[in-house]
């Protein structure tokens, strides 16, 4: 049961880039200091809230300063890049990590991204995602030029321009080998991404802004899809994220929670505030019969966020995965830290790290090796 920490990341839109950039510097090189196996970092274009183009770039930055996080993109949206540019980076970032990298990848969740890349169309999207991937790969698979790929939207063709004894013409490819992990987002139940990941053997990434019964639903998903095409029935590549919020006390959590100047109350306030209008709730509404309009935001803290004291959090994140199945991975969403939110999230983390997370990973290792002796 490996812990990371998932940003996508999300600021009030009023905050300078650089101040933002800064303090989720600061926020992952707090998360190695405490532990945690992973980092995850989102990937927007065109959203002051959510200020970060390159993950690779803000990574790279962080790879010479951290001991033992492995980097994620959560996620490189593909259908917004030519799949060459991508297998280029990612095989650099590879090496200067060391291997210390998984790749994210998706079909892209802001809008105002499709817009602007004029990937308005959900089916092509993921279309688009699936070309580019399969490209990537078969970029990564060859020690050497030429290169002759063609698909719907895309090419890389390297033939006429190959100076082989100077390396002219070769694509880099990534320090693991045959490529770094790769895996997938999951948000809607009966999520496209999961059944993907399945067939070809990726991770999964249930997203932390998804209620807890559709996190249920990829589960049910992934075992149908991994005994479709003969995998065994396993969350070990399952990852889950949630948003948290640890203190002293149950009533101090509580009232964290729930607190107008919250980061969490925020962050969900942002998201359904986006999500109402594009007819896209459902996958936040704790019951599915729930009319939009009867949703609140309340309601929908009360089910995305495991709170409470160490104990509390323990109980309730145990009862948490018998309820959606056996994930291998635990991911906390990462918030802005406004106000009296950067004490409160480093206190999270840090009794999630050294409190909560070594009992649970003892249940969890007892859970699983009861199941196996039976």
């Amino acid at each position: 049961m490996r812990l990371g920490l998932f940003m996508m990341p999300l600021h009030p839109p009023e905050r300078p880039m650089h101040a933002t950039l800064a303090e989720d510097t600061e926020k992952s090189l707090l998360a190695d200091r405490l532990g945690f196996d992973e980092l995850w970092v989102g990937e927007h274009f065109s959203a002051s809230s959510e200020p970060i183009p390159s993950p690779l770039m803000f990574m790279a930055a962080l790879a010479p300063r951290t001991t033992r996080l492995t980097f994620a993109t959560g996620v490189i949206n593909l259908p917004n890049h030519h799949p060459a540019i991508v297998a280029a980076e990612a095989a650099q970032f590879d090496h200067m990590t060391g291997g210390r990298f998984i790749m994210g990848i998706g079909p892209g969740g802001l809008a105002s991204d499709f817009e602007l890349f004029g990937n308005t169309e959900p089916i092509a999207r993921g279309k688009r995602m699936l070309e580019a991937m399969d490209i990537i790969l078969r970029i990564w698979a060859q020690e050497r030029p030429p290169y002759d790929i063609a698909g719907a939207n895309w090419s890389a063709r390297i033939v006429d321009s190959v100076v082989p004894e100077l390396g002219v013409g070769t694509m880099p490819v990534p320090f693991q080998r045959p490529h770094p992990p790769i895996a997938i987002t999951a948000r809607s139940l009966d999520s496209f991404g999961v059944k993907v990941a399945a067939e070809r053997g990726w991770g999964v990434v249930s997203a932390n802004f998804v209620t807890t019964r559709v996190v249920a639903g990829h589960w049910r998903t992934l075992q149908a899809a991994l005994a479709a095409n003969g995998r065994p029935a396993s969350g070990e590549n399952w990852r889950v994220a949630r948003n948290f919020c640890i203190a002293a006390t149950e009533a101090e959590a509580r009232a964290r929670v729930f607190d107008a100047a919250g980061a969490n109350r925020y962050y969900f306030h942002y998201l359904s505030t986006l999500a109402r209008p594009a007819g896209q709730l459902a996958t936040l509404k704790p019951d599915a019969e729930t009319p939009d309009e009867a949703v609140t935001l309340e309601q929908i803290i009360a089910d995305c966020v495991i709170w409470g004291s160490p104990q509390g959090v323990l109980d309730r994140l145990v009862a948490f995965r018998e309820r959606v199945g056996p994930f291998g991975h635990l991911l906390m969403a990462g918030l802005d830290w406004s106000g009296p939110n950067a004490a409160w999230e480093q206190e999270t983390m840090r009794r999630l790290a050294e409190e909560v997370m070594p009992r649970f990973r003892q249940h969890v290792a007892a859970t699983e090796g009861k199941r196996a002796a039976e």
